[in-house]
This record gives structure tokens, C-alpha cells and sequence, in this order.
């Protein structure tokens, strides 16, 4: 049976959770226990789908030459028996396989799926790099798996208020464009530029060919918006003083506004605008009878 959302705080949040883990070979809690790295799978619902790989073999380095001085944060594996599932910490273990350790320090937690989901989640926020899209999916998953307002996640993670929402606003963009971000052809600037843009695609491609900056994007993204002028919109040339005047002694004699467009040797237009049916029949007296 699928586990129901929470609306409530961050729960207990990745604060409460690392108290006791953020310890050195020479402090270990007395929960840490060292367990096969055959024995650590990974979470299936990991929010981080993007590993860097030459910031796993740094860490991979220096893994193999100081050791792993934080355990990771475990949980017995819901359906394989004497299987460990990682709740955090999956680049060290990702590393400390490219080092070719054998065995690892883990914290091992009783927890529900919701809870790694949002712990997993809210680690990731706080403790990795995450481009901008992986972060807005994950407060996303945070609001609409467990009810949080931007305001909660806002104050919980330390961002601000609108750090969250331009991020989520990237969520808008098509597929293409998010994976533009994700590989790190666009930052998270250029990206927002071209959300309301009629077609963020071909944009976001001519973005990259000519590699405009941020604020060259926003101008190119404005040009793009702004509507096409058509021939009745397009801008009319000045009228002389002539024709002004013209229209403002016909408008007083009529008491009503009065516009005249000339169109050159072909003649042109009087307009003749009424307020109400009372001055409607007014100028149809004056027309029948002269002014």
C-alpha cells in the first residue's frame, strides 16, 4: 500500500539526522559498524542521477589515502535480507569502490521509504552539487511528496525564498532546454531568460552556437516575445499641423472627437466619434441640415 504524504515540518531533516555522524576515525559513535561494500546497494529513488566523474576519482584519492573518516547512513534493505541500502552518502561509496576498499563505516537507521526519501532529498540540497535542475527537482519531490511550502524549504535549508522559486520556474522549460542545463551548456540565468519565450529550444540552441551571456540571452529572449508589428499596428506617420487643427475646430463645432487620416492622392478617412445615442442623433440633425 503506497504510503500517504506528509504535510508537516522538515521532519527530522538532515540536521537532526548527521548530529552524530559528522565524527572522525578517532571519534566513531559507538553505533558506527563496518560492513562489505558487496553487502551496500544504492537507493533506487536517489535524487542525484549525475555523478561528476572526476570529482569521484578526487574523492576516490583521497578515500584511499586517509580512509572514509564519515560513515555512511544506512538502513536494512526492505526486501533483500543481510543487504544494506544507502540513505546517504552515495559518493562515498561510489568512490570507495574506485579506490577498491572492501569494507565501509555505516550508521545503520530504522527508516520507512518516505523518510529516506526525504532525507536522500534533503542531503543532496545541503551537502552536494547539484546543477540546477536536479535541485528543482528535488524541491519539488519535497513539496509535493511531503506538503512543504517554499517558505518551510526556504528557511529549513537556508536558501532564500526566491533562490527556490526561480529554480523551480526551470521546471517549465521543455525537456531539451532542462537537459542543456543538467550538461552545463546553460546556467541556471540563461535558462530562466527563455521561459516564456515562444520557443526556448531554438533559442536555448542559438544561445550555445553564438555563446551569448546572461544578459545578452534576456535581450534575445525580450526580441523574441515582443509581438510582431502587422500593417494596421505598425507606426503611422506624424500628422502636420494643418490636419490637426482641422480636427480640433470640427471636433469643437461638434463637440465630439473628431480624426482625420489622409491617404494621399486617394483620399483618406474622417472619423467621427460619439459618446452617447443622444449625440448620435445630434450629428445626424447637423449632417441632414449643415453645419
Amino acid at each position: 500500500m503506497a504510503e500517504k504524504p506528509r504535510k508537516m515540518g522538515l521532519g527530522r531533516g538532515l540536521s537532526a539526522l548527521m548530529a552524530d555522524v559528522d565524527v572522525t576515525s578517532a571519534a566513531a559513535p559507538q553505533s558506527t559498524q563496518t560492513v562489505p561494500v558487496e553487502q551496500i546497494t544504492a537507493n533506487p529513488d536517489q535524487p542525484r542521477r549525475a555523478f561528476d566523474p572526476e570529482a569521484l576519482a578526487e574523492l576516490a584519492a583521497s578515500l584511499k589515502s586517509r580512509g572514509v573518516l564519515q560513515p555512511l547512513i544506512v538502513r536494512p534493505h526492505p526486501r533483500e535480507p543481510g543487504i544494506y541500502q544507502i540513505v546517504a552518502g552515495e559518493r562515498r561509496w561510489r568512490a570507495a569502490q574506485i579506490a577498491q576498499l572492501h569494507d565501509l563505516p555505516v550508521i545503520i537507521r530504522d527508516m520507512t521509504d518516505t523518510e529516506v526519501l526525504e532525507i536522500a532529498l534533503i542531503e543532496n540540497i545541503q551537502r552536494a552539487d547539484l546543477n540546477p535542475i536536479e535541485e528543482a527537482a528535488s524541491f519539488r519531490q519535497l513539496m509535493d511528496r511531503f506538503g512543504h511550502t517554499q517558505e518551510q524549504l526556504a528557511e529549513a535549508l537556508d536558501k532564500s525564498r526566491s533562490h527556490i522559486s526561480n529554480l523551480l520556474r526551470l521546471l517549465n522549460l521543455p525537456d531539451q532546454v532542462q537537459g542543456f542545463v543538467r550538461d552545463g551548456k546553460l546556467s541556471a540565468g540563461h535558462a530562466r531568460a527563455l521561459i516564456t519565450t515562444p520557443d526556448p529550444v531554438g533559442l536555448a540552441r542559438r544561445v550555445i552556437e553564438r555563446g551569448l551571456s546572461v544578459r545578452e540571452t534576456e535581450a534575445l529572449a525580450k526580441q523574441a516575445s515582443a509581438p510582431r508589428p502587422t500593417p494596421a499596428s505598425r507606426s503611422k506617420p506624424e500628422k502636420d499641423a494643418d490636419t490637426r487643427a482641422l480636427e480640433a475646430d470640427l471636433g469643437a463645432q461638434l463637440k465630439m472627437r473628431v480624426q482625420i487620416e489622409h491617404a494621399g492622392h486617394d483620399g483618406g478617412r474622417l472619423t467621427v466619434t460619439y459618446r452617447d445615442l443622444d449625440q448620435l442623433d445630434r450629428l445626424c440633425q447637423l449632417l441632414s441640415g449643415g453645419l
